[in-house]
C-alpha cells in the first residue's frame, strides 16, 4: 500500500508494482505531464505536452495510462458534456467545487469555506459523515456573458 507523504509519481509506481503492471517510459511520461499540470486536460492535451518534451506517445497509450492514473487515485476524470473526458491530478486540500461554462467549456475552481461548512452541516443533519464531495455549477462565465448578454447556457 502507498505510504503517507509519497509523491504522486511514487504512488503510481507502487500501484503499478502492486498490480503486476510494468512501469514503462510511456506511462511515466504521461504521469509526469498530468501530475505537473494544474489544469484539467484532455488526453489530446496530454499527448501534445508529452510530445513537446520530445517523447511522442500514441493516443491509445495515453488513454490507457490516464485510466490507470484514475484507478490508482492519482487523477480524477471529469466529463463536462463536451464529448471528451478531462483529467486532473488529485491534490489533497484543493477545492472540489467548480463552475463550468456551458458555452466555452472554461472550468473555474471555487475555494469557499462556506460551501464546505454547508456540506458538513447538511450531511450531519441526516446523520451522514462525508468523506469527499464534488460540486459542479454549470452556466455561463463572465467572458461569454460579456460577448453575448442574451446567451443562454446549453
Amino acid at each position: 500500500m502507498a505510504r503517507e507523504g509519497a509523491t504522486p509519481l511514487e504512488r503510481f509506481r507502487l500501484y503499478l508494482d502492486e498490480h503486476g503492471l510494468p512501469l514503462t517510459r510511456q506511462r511515466l511520461a504521461v504521469a509526469e505531464v498530468l501530475c505537473g499540470t494544474g489544469d484539467q486536460v484532455s488526453a489530446e492535451d496530454v499527448a501534445r505536452r508529452v510530445a513537446l518534451r520530445g517523447f511522442p506517445v500514441g493516443t491509445a497509450t495515453v488513454y490507457r495510462t490516464l485510466d490507470l492514473l484514475v484507478r490508482s487515485g492519482i487523477a480524477r476524470e471529469h466529463d463536462f458534456g463536451e464529448g471528451f473526458r478531462r483529467f486532473a491530478p488529485v491534490t489533497p486540500g484543493r477545492p472540489h467545487e467548480r463552475c463550468v461554462c456551458a458555452s466555452c467549456g472554461r472550468v473555474t475552481e471555487l475555494a469557499d469555506d462556506r460551501v464546505e461548512r454547508v456540506i458538513a452541516m447538511s450531511a450531519a443533519a441526516v446523520g451522514f459523515r462525508p468523506q469527499r464531495h464534488r460540486l459542479e455549477v454549470h452556466g455561463l462565465c463572465r467572458a461569454c456573458r460579456q460577448l453575448n448578454p442574451l446567451a443562454r447556457a446549453r
